[in-house]
């Protein structure tokens, strides 16, 4: 039915000509006394007729060569080869669709490739995160049933469950890392810059670690002038910085130290964190800040390999970037740099 519209639709004007043409000819021999004229006018509107008739004929022609033309296109489009069909540049209705449709493939095609990298990356965290969850549950599982089927003395009753509370905490810690990564990396919070002091905010970070610091004897000191303010997150740049520091606590040796020092500059403020830890080899200066990553030296030192990562991306989206220099066995500075 449907079909059938479409070609009387497509007729209409056709019948329309051809009844107009056969009015004109009928007034024309009624109302038009001479023979001769009538013969002229009668020609002049037949010509019309003809050229109305080839007129339709050359549009439609056209229609249909602009829809093969767009039917190879995306052709070509839909089976991944752009270039086989040779980009037409000129002016013409054809050459602006067919940019039109070349720019929206571009457009698709990077869609796929992120929408790929995506599930690549969502496939290395699940598999990241099994494989940091596989030791604690397995330790947690073997005290368990290590007290569960044996009768033990209370001091070594106590030793276990001290140890599975520890693995609990790392699960734990790992948990909360990485609803923390997932919040930063999907966008669902929103930093809350003010101006603030910063003295407040390293003061803040310094808490986080303070513990672990003095159990180690590490001395901690910090060169900062009350009156630094700076335009940033206190919160999540102390968590960024806590997470520095931590990292500078776990491998420093006992006895060592940690020094902050802010220095402001025109452009940045530059926060300096030096440690006199193990160090950290030059070709691993870009790997450090990679989720779940952990150079093997480090292996023996609690930790899930995030709170780097987790620094990284807080001050980047503070507009401010980490750098790191080292010497092995000498120590290490982690320089933050935030807008002043």
């Amino acid at each position: 039915m449907r079909e059938k519209r479409r070609r009387l639709r497509e007729a209409l004007p056709f019948l329309g000509a051809i009844v107009l043409v056969g009015a004109m000819a009928w007034l024309l021999w009624e109302y038009v006394p001479r023979r001769e004229v009538r013969y002229e006018l009668l020609g002049i509107c037949a010509g019309l007729f003809l050229l109305a008739a080839w007129w339709r004929a050359w549009v439609r022609r056209q229609v249909a060569d602009f829809a093969d033309s767009l039917c190879d296109i995306l052709d070509s489009l839909i089976a991944g080869e752009p270039d086989r069909w040779p980009q037409i540049y000129e002016d013409s209705l054809t050459a602006k669709v067919q940019g039109k449709l070349l720019q929206f493939y571009d457009i698709a095609r990077e869609a796929r490739r992120e929408s790929q990298r995506d599930k690549q990356t969502i496939q290395e965290l699940v598999s990241d995160i099994s494989h940091q969850v596989k030791t604690p549950m397995a330790n947690i599982r073997m005290f368990a049933g290590i007290l569960k089927e044996h009768d033990l003395p209370e001091e070594k009753r106590q030793q276990f469950l001290e140890t599975m509370e520890g693995q609990i905490g790392k699960l734990d810690f790992l948990m909360q890392s990485l609803i923390k990564m997932s919040r930063l990396e999907t966008g669902t919070f929103v930093l809350k810059p003010e101006e603030a002091s910063l003295a407040d905010t390293i003061a803040r970070a310094i808490s986080l670690v303070w513990a672990g610091a003095e159990k180690k004897e590490i001395a901690l000191e910090t060169e900062c002038g009350s009156d630094v303010a700076v335009r940033h997150d206190p919160r999540w740049t102390a968590e960024a910085i806590g997470n520095i520091l931590d990292n500078a606590v776990k491998y420093t040796p006992r006895g060592g130290n940690i020094t902050v020092r802010v220095r402001p500059w025109q452009i940045y403020t530059r926060i300096d964190i030096e440690d006199t830890g193990m160090g950290i080899d030059p070709d691993h200066y870009h790997d450090i800040f990679k989720r779940f990553y952990r150079a093997q030296e480090a292996s023996g030192q609690d930790g899930v390999g995030l709170g780097l990562y987790l620094a990284q991306e807080i001050i980047r989206q503070e507009m401010g970037y980490i750098t790191v220099k080292s010497e092995q066995g000498k120590g290490s500075v982690f320089s933050v740099f935030l807008p002043s």
